[in-house]
């Protein structure tokens, strides 16, 4: 297994992305890092657990990809200014260079991303939780209210059993990267076009994933009556990606293995748990 050079390019993306994931955590903490630059210390929780979940589902990526002899790219992080973008960073992505061939490998390349990241921001929304406070919640209150995946109400019962009406939780910047974490990994599995969820859903659909993905595109435009962040993002897969069916490979009808139609499996149940109705209201 052949390891790539890292290229500049590369290296100004990541560090330009831990500066301004810092600067974004900072300020989440009540930091001025403009003003007061040793106030960034502060964004050191919130943008290594951020850094570490994305870092870890584009390595699953890669990793598999390199494993299939799929000529694939290092992960490039995308760094976006703190002060309009409310977590300093777009994202990540690597870049698939060559045709992936093979169902199982296009399953397993797909799936890999974001089990990976999930594995790592399960453990840090818990720990994240555990240093979170309850806070009373009034008139005065101006914020935004994240939504509640169904793995979220879980360890918030669990952690917080007592909490009564008027009360919420006040997420520690680890718990926030955390929930990003889960937010990635459930628009990542959704099962349209070449998103992580269009892959493992062709693998395991076949041509019947194109109706599937369109089907769950059209879906998200009503759903932007319960949040509009829906809108942007059906707008955004659209505009995009131009088709929610995944481009035809060549095995298609090749019979997927038992252990790989479970990894499938094992994808929708983190999907289902993963899920926001209404991610963020202000």
């Amino acid at each position: 297994m052949k390891f790539p050079e890292i290229s500049k390019t590369h290296l100004i993306l990541f560090f330009l992305t831990i500066i301004s994931t810092l600067i974004a955590g900072s300020i989440m903490q009540g930091g001025n890092p403009l003003g007061s630059p040793a106030d960034i210390i502060l964004g050191i929780p919130f943008s290594i657990t951020l850094m570490l979940i994305l870092g870890c589902h584009e390595f699953g990526h890669y990793y598999y990809a390199l494993k299939h002899n799929v000529d694939a790219t290092l992960p490039y992080f995308l760094p976006a200014p703190p002060y309009l973008f409310i977590i300093g960073t777009f994202g990540a992505f690597i870049k698939i260079k060559s045709p992936i061939y093979k169902k199982d490998a296009l399953l397993q390349i797909g799936a890999a991303g974001p089990i990976a990241g999930f594995i790592i921001a399960v453990p840090a929304l818990i720990i994240g939780l555990l240093l979170s406070d309850v806070i009373a919640i009034n008139d005065q209150y101006k914020g935004i209210i994240l939504g509640d995946s169904l793995l979220m109400k879980i360890f918030t019962s669990i952690i917080f059993p007592d909490l009564i009406d008027g009360h919420d939780i006040l997420l520690h910047p680890v718990a926030f990267a955390g929930w990003i974490g889960l937010l990635v990994t459930m628009l990542n599995l959704l099962p349209i076009g070449q998103l992580d969820g269009g892959h493992i859903a062709y693998a395991m659909l076949g041509k019947k994933q194109g109706l599937v993905g369109w089907i769950t595109l059209l879906t998200l435009f009503p759903l932007s009556f319960l949040s509009l962040n829906w809108l942007i993002w059906g707008l955004l897969i659209l505009v995009l990606m131009r088709s929610a069916k995944h481009p035809p490979i060549h095995d298609i009808l090749t019979p997927l293995s038992k252990k790989n139609k479970f990894i499938g499996y094992l994808c929708l149940l983190i999907f289902i748990l993963c899920f926001i109705p209404t991610p963020f209201q202000i």
